[in-house]
């Protein structure tokens, strides 16, 4: 049982630093709040462009499995519950 656990949690820090690693790949935004509320009208007019998307997708497909092997391991670990 212990392998296994060992086994997520390396495969946790790896999902980890990629996540680290995507973020800091991206392109900043420095519109503040009125780029925020512009943006979908903008992205939705003029498209994205082709890198920052599937930025945007590999970085939310990184983020849901750490979050998801993050509560498996606090699962397993029996961190939460009797």
């Amino acid at each position: 049982m212990k392998i296994i656990y060992y086994l997520l949690c390396t495969i946790q820090l790896i999902f980890g630093v990629g996540l680290i690693a995507i973020i800091s790949i991206q392109e900043s935004k420095n519109e503040g709040l009125t780029g925020q509320i512009g943006t979908t009208a903008t992205a939705a007019f003029k498209g994205k462009a082709g890198r920052e998307e599937k930025l945007t997708q590999l970085t939310r497909l990184i983020a849901f499995t750490f979050f998801t092997l993050s509560a498996i391991v606090a699962v397993t670990t029996k961190r939460w519950g009797p």
